[in-house]
């Protein structure tokens, strides 16, 4: 079975090009990725449950009864939509990922195709933090693991950027509500994947809701993904990047950006990959 793909949908044409026959579709709607039954599978009634959405063992009717294939299909559809993955990384498999560098990025490829195959539902698994330049793939591997997560394991996840959090529990803040339901949300999914981590303006505000999920997380022994553009490593100093000196050792540390106490959790939780060689976006737009 591919790692991209769940199980086939009972009413699914083997012969359909709009999905290679697994009976549903993942395309872009607007900002978000969507995924839906594709219409080769909305033809016909299930031959596996007539329609009823359960089943039986073979050739026995008075056996238990079970949901059928199709409603597991379907509610996993749904798990992939409520991921609100952005729609321009709908098209994000691990199949399609180019290894512009394997030397730098083919430990990162496994790490993240490993956790999505072996993912234990249920379980304690540990996550991972992509880091390195824009452009080298990272968010690519976060979307990926999170399209087979959903829809071969169905397992609930949740994407989130990390500056579009900070803006939502800010004008939260901003209008006297509460910002618990969102903070609450996000501790409470199977799994959390966080882009761009690291990223704001670093306020004291902003830190301590950074501490609050990852601490809750931690404690509840959920798994985390991220990316994040800044260099795993202790604090540096410099909490701000330094354009005007491009040298690493004057550059934040992800340590610096996030604090300490959540970076040192991370260690733990998850594994730490480098992505390197040459920014994929750059080389794509532009021909030198």
């Amino acid at each position: 079975m591919s790692a991209n793909r769940p199980f086939r949908h009972p009413s699914a044409l083997a012969s359909c090009s709009e999905c290679a026959g697994v009976g549903y579709v993942v395309t872009r709607k607007g900002e978000v990725a969507t995924a839906e039954p594709c219409s080769c599978a909305q033809k016909t009634t299930c031959p596996a449950c007539g329609g009823s959405q359960w089943v039986r063992p073979p050739g026995d009717r008075r056996g238990p009864v079970s949901r059928c294939q199709c409603f597991i299909v379907e509610r996993r559809l749904r798990g992939f939509v409520n991921a609100h993955l952005p729609g321009r990384l709908s098209h994000c498999i691990f199949d399609n990922f180019v290894l512009s560098d394997p030397r730098t990025q083919a430990e990162a490829f496994g790490t993240a195709r490993a956790l999505a195959a072996g993912f234990k539902p249920g379980g304690v698994n540990r996550g991972f933090v992509m880091w390195g330049p824009v452009g080298r793939g990272k968010t690519h591997l976060l979307a990926a693991t999170l399209r087979t997560l959903t829809l071969e394991h169905g397992v609930a996840c949740e994407f989130i950027e990390f500056s579009h959090l900070l803006s939502r529990l800010k004008g939260r803040f901003d209008r006297g509500e509460g910002a618990a339901a969102v903070l609450d949300r996000l501790v409470e999914v199977e799994v959390l994947a966080i882009d761009e981590l690291g990223k704001g303006m670093l306020t004291e505000w902003e830190l301590s809701v950074v501490d609050e999920l990852v601490s809750r997380r931690y404690n509840a022994a959920r798994t985390i993904l991220a990316t994040t553009n800044y260099k795993p490593g202790p604090p540096t100093g410099h909490a701000r990047p330094n354009l005007a000196d491009p040298r690493p050792e004057m550059q934040p540390s992800l340590s610096d950006r996030v604090g300490e106490r959540v970076f040192s959790r991370l260690g733990e939780m998850c594994e730490l990959r480098y992505l390197g060689g040459e920014d994929w976006r750059l080389k794509q737009a532009v021909r030198w």
